[in-house]
């Protein structure tokens, strides 16, 4: 939702940092890698309980995302490869991050509340796979109720807030859900009208008649030339 409808106002904002970054001569593909080193950094602290430091860290894993494409657009080294290597990353650092949520609540908690940052992983993985296969077909399935942006968001929150850490995990997965249908449905309907009527398939009964008629209009043809060949006369 953040990343669809402030995605531009964002850019024009960053346009001047990736200007500045650029002269030190830092590229998108170190911003990517430390923004996966900050997610680590993160994991762990996370995990052994320190949830505030945890929350610093998260900041400093989404600021390096934010920045490699300004980066890459003011030295004009934007490429496909840098969106994939960009988007790895990013799943990468989910899992780096809800695996530390886990290992956190696996110590407080225990019991099956770890598995909640799994199945928030899970589904995060599921509408970041419709996207990719939907514009792999040449189909759009941006947007959402929960997108990246808003995850982090709420995860923050979750590390500040700490008694509310698994509320928020319960509405980060019923909302990343919901998203995961939003996509579905938008996905299904473009598919929907863009693919056309397909005629009724034969029958095998079709298949057969067809094939003898082929043959009868063969076997006609050849008579018919043999004909024209016994009347012709000689040379």
């Amino acid at each position: 939702m953040f990343d669809g409808r402030f995605r531009a106002n964002a850019e024009r904002t960053l346009k001047p940092v990736g200007q500045q970054l650029k002269r030190t001569g830092i590229t998108a593909d170190h911003l990517t890698v430390i923004g996966v080193l900050m997610a680590l950094a993160a994991a762990f602290a996370i995990g052994n309980g320190s949830l505030r430091i945890g929350f610093v860290l998260l900041v400093l894993t989404a600021l390096p995302d934010v920045l490699d494409g300004a980066v890459a657009k003011a030295s004009g080294t934007a490429s496909s490869r840098g969106a994939f290597f960009d988007s790895v990353a990013d799943r990468f650092t989910d899992a780096l991050l809800l695996g530390g949520v886990a290992w956190y609540l696996a110590d407080t908690e225990g019991g099956r509340a770890p598995l909640l940052p799994m199945a928030v992983l899970a589904a995060s993985m599921l509408i970041s796979y419709e996207r990719a296969k939907a514009e792999s077909l040449g189909y759009n399935a941006k947007g959402g109720l929960m997108e990246r942006a808003e995850r982090l968001i709420a995860l923050a929150l979750g590390l500040v807030f700490s008694e509310l850490l698994v509320a928020i995990l319960w509405i980060m997965l019923a909302l990343t859900l919901l998203t995961a249908v939003q996509r579905f449905v938008k996905v299904w309907k473009q598919a929907t009208a863009a693919t056309p009527v397909l005629a009724e398939r034969p029958t095998m009964r079709t298949r057969v008649r067809t094939r003898h008629a082929d043959r009868r209009v063969a076997r006609s043809t050849q008579r018919q030339v043999r004909r024209r060949s016994s009347l012709r006369p000689p040379r």
